[in-house]
């Protein structure tokens, strides 16, 4: 990604957190990157659409970098899980931008994310994988389905906890070790 690119992005999720994503502009989001319209359409020729729907993507993928940062040294599955979870939701809470869009205009939101759901999900799924295969898994499970079903599922209690109280490590542990492990993980070797 050129350096350009970059900070046009930065410069929209700026934009959306002050503005929301309904309101973001072409204009202003060259002004606040220091860039000229045309140079948004050279890279966004779709306009303000694309330039939304990338910018969603771009700072989706930005957090999953960052939450990946915070889970480096953890390499035991159910730990990594607690843990990814912990942090991801808390990362959710602090991101300004995000909480900003999600309390105003969340119709507008989720259109984006869910055209980079699938790239999320996939992405997740292959980074659990290798913790899956080191893993004491029962016999027959199959490493890319659990794989598959973990990310599904991690994902959905970073957006929304349900019936669990995600903020309590002793909840996050119980759902990690007695559910989404259970069928996965060989019982003995959670403790």
């Amino acid at each position: 990604m050129t350096e350009v690119r970059a900070r046009i992005l930065a410069a929209a999720v700026e934009e959306a957190g002050e503005v929301g994503l309904g309101r973001l502009s072409v204009e202003d989001v060259a002004r606040r990157a220091g860039v000229g319209r045309a140079t948004i359409y050279r890279h966004f020729p779709g306009g303000k659409e694309q330039l939304t729907s990338e910018a969603v993507t771009w700072e989706v993928a930005r957090y999953f970098i960052v939450l990946v940062g915070q889970l480096e040294g953890i390499d035991d599955l159910a730990t990594r899980l607690e843990q990814g979870i912990i942090r991801g939701r808390a990362l959710m809470a602090e991101h300004a931008v995000l909480q900003k869009v999600v309390d105003t205009e969340p119709e507008r939101l989720l259109p984006h994310l869910s055209q980079s759901a699938p790239l999320v999900q996939a992405t997740v799924r292959d980074h659990l994988r290798p913790y899956i295969e080191a893993a004491d898994l029962v016999p027959g499970t199959d490493p890319e389905d659990a794989a598959d079903f973990l990310a599904r599922n991690v994902l959905s209690f970073l957006m929304a906890s349900g019936s669990w109280d995600l903020d309590d490590p002793d909840a996050v542990r119980r759902l990690v070790r007695g559910n989404l492990l259970a069928g996965i993980v060989a019982p003995g070797s959670l403790q």
